[in-house]
């Protein structure tokens, strides 16, 4: 009896020490967890200041509608509670009115005019031109003395524009930058033809990223494949060569192609030396100019990543599949290129997004139908100052970055999947 209880008693202590020493190892896990946490701390900081933040404020500005309400408080308050239709009452156009003046008074009037002019042509000049002309005190109503300055105020539209100008939050820009806009009823319709303009500036983006990634993958496919065979004291002096265009300014290689492509460049001298052309071809400043400048500088985005993929492959695999009895072209396209789709992918989604936002080679080299998105994203910025186009347009190419990110991780995911 005294045995069994001293056994008994032995295996309540041994299961109080295993308690004990599961909550031992679950606090020093816990402990080392918060440590890596906050050894990430500063590089989630970092990406939070630099890349988070202004990335929120861009949607935030694209859907932005503050200008009105800003500059003319009682006016905005007085044109949302207004149900529409025709003409205000008398009372809503008289606190537009006394607003308008103060707002001309004090020298406050262009973010307001400008907003107006962004949602329709000529808005600013009859803001402006009303504001000039506004009389201290009117003769009778305020209704019949906007009517009398600009006929134009006796029509609902420009009622509309300005109550769609009073809410806090506009699709405007957003529809703008797919070329759609709301009439009259609130309904959005396409843009009218003469004035539809970046659907085809999207498309042309997407097109050139395009086509520049599948030159990119055509030439630096068989190049990475040969750096990746090819003995260090050879691979090494062609990989520097690859990396050039990394170690000099973009501007300085955007500016150098335009000599080498010019009419009485290099390349056309060369080429009517051979004979192979008669006179001199245009290839700088179109859409051939674009293509062959991008392409250069985009290769070792698509060279680097196959480069490294290709590295990892055995070359015992290529080996024994020729020793099977697989001819050499059978033997890469059965063995060797489905082990170099994770480098494919990376990087055919590495120049592509990269190639998507260029500006400064399209601007340089390019024609005025050459320009993509970003040139149009950079017009709104810094020349007309339309912060709310500029941030629509920057959404629109986020928003199909990231489509493009999840299309390939579902592929890949896919892939992975089948290979498992």
């Amino acid at each position: 009896m005294q045995a069994t209880a001293t056994a008994a008693g032995g295996l309540g202590s041994s299961k109080a020490e295993r308690t004990a020493l599961k909550k031992a190892l679950r606090r020093t896990e816990r402990r080392r967890q918060l440590w890596a946490f906050g050894l990430t701390l500063p590089l989630l900081a970092f990406l939070l200041a630099v890349f988070v933040v202004p990335i929120l404020g861009m949607l935030k500005l694209s859907v932005e509608n503050s200008e009105l309400a800003r500059t003319m408080p009682e006016a905005a308050e007085a044109l949302r509670a207004w149900e529409g239709g025709g003409v205000p009452l008398e009372p809503v156009v008289a606190t537009f009115a006394h607003d308008l003046r103060a707002a001309r008074d004090a020298r406050a009037l262009s973010p307001v005019a400008q907003r107006l002019n962004n949602a329709h042509a000529g808005d600013r000049s009859l803001i402006q031109g009303t504001a000039r002309r506004l009389p201290d005190a009117p003769d009778g109503s305020w209704t019949a003395t906007l009517a009398e300055i600009d006929a134009e105020w006796g029509e609902p539209r420009i009622w509309w524009s300005l109550k769609r100008a009073a809410e806090p939050w506009t699709d405007l820009y957003l529809l703008q930058s797919l070329d759609l806009q709301r009439d009259i009823d609130n309904e959005i319709v396409a843009t009218p033809s003469e004035r539809a303009l970046y659907r085809n500036v999207l498309a042309r983006t997407l097109w050139i990223s395009l086509a520049v990634t599948v030159l990119c993958f055509v030439i630096g496919y068989p190049l990475a494949y040969k750096l990746s065979t090819l003995p260090p004291r050879l691979a090494n002096p062609l990989m520097i060569l690859v990396l050039l265009p990394f170690w000099t300014s973009l501007l300085v290689r955007s500016a150098a192609w335009i000599v080498v492509l010019q009419r009485e460049g290099p390349i056309n001298e060369t080429l009517l030396w051979l004979g192979i052309l008669a006179e001199p071809v245009q290839l700088v400043f179109n859409r051939a100019g674009v293509l062959i400048a991008m392409t250069h500088i985009m290769l070792p985005f698509m060279v680097l990543p196959l480069v490294s993929v290709m590295k990892s492959i055995p070359k015992s695999h290529m080996q024994a599949a020729i020793g099977l009895g697989a001819p050499p072209l059978t033997a890469f396209s059965r063995v060797f290129l489905p082990q170099t789709r994770p480098g494919i992918g990376a990087g055919c989604l590495l120049v592509f997004i990269i190639s998507i936002g260029y500006y400064i080679t399209p601007a340089l080299v390019g024609g005025t139908a050459d320009q993509m998105i970003s040139y149009f994203v950079a017009f709104f910025t810094l020349q007309t100052v339309n912060w709310g186009m500029a941030a629509a347009l920057g959404s629109i190419l986020l928003v199909a970055v990231l489509a493009l990110y999840f299309v390939y991780a579902r592929l890949v995911g896919i892939d992975r999947l089948k290979l498992g």
